[in-house]
């Protein structure tokens, strides 16, 4: 794709609970902890097309986004910014001096979405801190991220603000079908972190994407990303190289038959490829996950 096709591609929307549209594909910075490459990752982000920008306290690189964003030209109109709340400050009072830290670092006036990182802490205080936060037009979208089915029920059905997205582990491995149709269920829009498994169980060689990516002159990342757009599933690659940033964004040129589709189906383990967020192992590593002040 040309830098000129590249800057005037348009990403199609997926419209969340509240009517507020939200780009189907963004760019993630997980893993990015470096300011200087993450600024330059996400500038190169926002110049080959992408809008929506997916940070969190927990990746220490809200900073780094804040600048990329102001050093773009792009019109804040046409973002979509996303960060995301860490267990140590779930609560309300907790809740609302992190989401202010982090609107700082960002140097933003609001959020586009605002999500509770991990299903553990009190969530609940965290919950009714940022359907204020909404309500008064700070974020105009809020949602949770790694909620387990009974846990996103639940959360539902004791408050008033349905979440708008559920992000979570969704890849050709652990495809999440069943989940999405009760997200779809209950209005919530299922969002990707970890769409290419970070290349676990030999997905960048796996025969049956290598073979559908070959039939359309594409790569697996490309395959995989279309496959998720085609599913519905709002999708943010990271990439520290700009040939790679501006390959994943072009997905929009081809399409997948229902063939290749069910063939991708049959990957499916029904198993995470990093830890289950249950395991009572996994849970207190992420409770005592302290960031720094």
């Amino acid at each position: 794709m040309s830098e000129s096709t590249a800057r005037t591609s348009t990403v199609p929307t997926v419209t969340l609970n509240n009517g507020v549209e939200m780009p189907a594909l963004g760019f993630g910075v997980f893993q990015v902890p470096d300011p200087g490459e993450c600024e330059r990752s996400v500038v190169a982000a926002l110049d080959t097309g992408y809008r929506l920008i997916d940070t969190a306290a927990a990746y220490l690189n809200e900073d780094a986004v804040g600048r990329a964003v102001a050093a773009s030209g792009v019109p804040r109109e046409d973002l979509f910014i996303t960060t995301k709340l860490w267990v140590q400050d779930a609560g309300y009072e907790a809740t609302k001096a992190a989401f202010a830290k982090s609107l700082k670092k960002l140097d933003l006036d609001y959020l586009d979405l605002y999500l509770i990182h991990q299903p553990l802490g009190d969530y609940y205080g965290s919950w009714r801190a940022m359907e204020e936060l909404y309500s008064e037009g700070l974020v105009r979208a809020i949602g949770v991220s790694n909620f387990y089915p009974d846990r996103l029920v639940d959360l539902i059905q004791h408050n008033e603000v349905v979440p708008a997205v559920n992000q979570i582990e969704t890849h050709p491995f652990f495809q999440r079908t069943d989940y999405q149709v009760l997200m779809r269920e209950h209005g919530v829009q299922i969002e990707s972190w970890g769409p290419f498994a970070e290349g676990r169980n030999a997905l960048f060689t796996n025969p049956t994407l290598t073979g559908i990516g070959a039939a359309h002159g594409r790569s697996v990342a490309q395959v995989v990303l279309r496959w998720l757009v085609q599913r519905g599933v709002v999708a943010i690659p990271k990439s520290v190289r700009t040939e790679r940033i501006r390959e994943n964004f072009d997905v929009f040129g081809f399409v997948l038959s229902e063939d290749e589709m069910t063939r991708i189906s049959g990957l499916d383990t029904g198993v995470s490829a990093f830890f289950d967020h249950r395991d009572p192992v996994q849970v207190t590593r992420l409770n005592e996950a302290r960031l720094p002040e």
